[in-house]
């Protein structure tokens, strides 16, 4: 009897053996690949062809010396879209969803009609890069090229496995690569390129203030906080071993620190592509006088003189495959925050006729994204609009968001506090100055 009780004793309660007895698993880098999803898509999408257009005309006017804005923003993003993972994760809900349960309706029907906007023209104008780079490498008809690849963006993600489509897009992150590839055509100063990364170099004019103020609004998006939410949420519901954390505690140290790894790497990756763009531009099209770049398909076409066919060929190819990365977001995060606010089934994992309206507003999204490019309509010049909705949207987006972070009849045990809590409104108040920055550049 006093064996049977000793062995009582010293039996681990389950929920508590994984992490008291059990030694940690070493590192395996194959492992830890299969962790990263939605905070490595998530980076990778920001990194979409108007933002490259941002990034090589940032490039392209201001040299090296606006590198550091890559390394000022990297906390920043990730601390936004660890908490948009967090919230994700723990209610089981996006963004939208939570919103609509604890907040009044108009304010997140102002939110999600924004956000469609926005993202539809951003549609719109990634479908025009990515049109433009195809012509630049095999000629043709640009406009034909927005259809088929429109089209495809958009029936891969109704007609597709969920698991399947999620790898698909985990690989087409490789593509970004092209921007690294790319510098070795280029003859990069690299201690000056060291230097604008490391010291701000800060010019008070307008056409500094202006970039700026782009690459902030580029890099930390609205259509980032709600897709990242609503992934994590989705990658929940399609596991049976996985509920809602405020529903189920156990396991979540572990599930926030693969959320943290899985934040860092896909920003780490965002910013890294960013910075190599940067550079590339600097060092042949600013070195050469060349500043006047508006898109990523003119940085590509202007780098053929002073870095060779082969950089202009990879830069033109890396257009098209973080197009095709970032439409179905674009698309996604939309139908999301449409479909949790008005308590639709959503998700890209449901069949299609399961959540008809879902898709119906993703397939939407993207048709008239489509049909923006075969009207007079400038899609290029439309996205300046959508740059500044984006900006007007992410303040109260991002308030939003550190307020629900803190209520704990969202978050249960798991609201959050400390640096990260610190960090989310750092982030949101660089938000609020590129706002007003944004509103007083209107008036200069």
């Amino acid at each position: 009897m006093a064996h049977q009780r000793n062995d009582h004793r010293k039996k681990p309660h389950p929920e508590n053996a994984a992490h008291r007895g059990a030694k940690p698993e070493p590192f395996r880098l194959r492992g830890f690949l299969k962790t990263l999803g939605p905070g490595l898509i998530t980076g990778a999408s920001d990194d979409d062809p108007s933002g490259i257009g941002t990034y090589s005309q940032a490039g392209a006017q201001l040299g090296y010396g606006i590198g550091w804005t890559m390394l000022l923003t990297f906390p920043l993003m990730v601390a936004i879209q660890d908490i948009s993972a967090r919230v994700g994760r723990v209610t089981g809900l996006g963004i939208a969803g939570n919103v609509c349960r604890h907040y009044p309706v108009w304010v997140l029907n102002i939110i999600v009609a924004l956000l469609f906007i926005a993202n539809t023209i951003n549609i719109a104008a990634d479908l025009a890069a990515m049109g433009d780079a195809l012509k630049l490498l095999i000629g043709g008809p640009g406009f034909l090229y927005v259809l088929v690849f429109g089209v495809v963006s958009t029936a891969a993600q109704i007609f597709l496995d969920y698991k399947r489509y999620s790898a698909v897009l985990k690989w087409l992150t490789l593509s970004l690569f092209a921007y690294v590839a790319a510098l070795a055509f280029a003859k990069v100063s690299w201690a000056d390129a060291l230097r604008g990364i490391v010291v701000p170099q800060i010019q008070w004019t307008p056409a500094f203030l202006t970039t700026l103020v782009a690459i902030l609004g580029t890099t930390i998006s609205p259509y980032l906080f709600f897709w990242q939410a609503s992934l994590e949420a989705e990658d929940q519901r399609v596991d049976a071993s996985k509920q809602p954390l405020a529903e189920k505690h156990y396991g979540a140290r572990q599930e926030f620190r693969r959320i943290r790894a899985d934040t860092m790497v896909g920003m780490a990756f965002s910013n890294l592509i960013a910075i190599s763009i940067i550079i590339m531009a600097a060092a042949t099209l600013n070195a050469t006088g060349k500043t006047d770049i508006e898109t990523s398909a003119q940085a590509a076409e202007a780098l053929r003189p002073v870095a060779g066919v082969f950089a202009e060929f990879i830069f033109a190819l890396g257009i098209i495959g973080t197009g095709l990365l970032a439409v179905p977001v674009l698309a996604g995060s939309a139908a999301y925050a449409i479909g949790e606010g008005r308590k639709w089934p959503v998700g890209l994992a449901r069949k299609p006729r399961e959540a008809a309206a879902f898709y119906g507003v993703l397939a939407l999204s993207a048709g008239i994204g489509i049909a923006l490019n075969f009207t007079p309509i400038n899609p290029i010049s439309a996205l300046y609009w959508s740059a500044v909705i984006n900006g007007v949207l992410a303040v109260p987006v991002m308030v939003l968001l550190m307020m629900i972070v803190r209520r704990r009849d969202v978050m249960s045990r798991f609201v959050v506090k400390g640096p990260l809590y610190w960090l989310g409104w750092l982030s949101t108040a660089a938000m609020a100055i590129c706002v007003v920055a944004m509103i007083v550049g209107f008036f200069l």
